[in-house]
């Protein structure tokens, strides 16, 4: 148990640090992924409000099908550059979240970058 409450804190940690050298704004707002083992989930944030512009994930009901793998990931950031995209958005700043840029993280980076958004 004590493993998994040090990981958690490694985990923390590394997201902290992230977030303190990253900001959104209104014109280029921070996307970030959530992932867990069934899901993955990403928003576009504008920090300054505090307000989420746009997200998707996977237990919406247009994804209902994916999951939390690198080619459902992909899906979901070409989803979510699509909807930035709509509301003339094109450049973001990618919070990884604390995570390693792998795997999952980099599918939806990949993806994202497919649909047009540059970061």
């Amino acid at each position: 148990m004590k493993r998994l409450v040090e990981k958690n804190q490694r985990w923390t940690r590394r997201k902290r640090r992230i977030r303190g050298r990253i900001q959104g704004s209104g014109d280029r707002p921070r996307l970030t992924v959530f992932r867990s083992n069934k899901n993955v989930y990403v928003q576009a944030i504008d920090d300054s409000t505090g307000m989420t512009i746009a997200a998707a994930s996977t237990i919406s009901a247009d994804f209902k099908s994916l999951r939390s793998t690198a080619a459902d990931a992909e899906k979901i950031g070409e989803a979510i550059g699509a909807e930035l995209k709509k509301k003339k958005i094109t450049e973001v700043v990618f919070d990884r979240n604390g995570y390693l840029y792998h795997g999952v993280v980099k599918a939806v980076a990949d993806g994202a970058r497919k649909s047009g958004l540059t970061f």
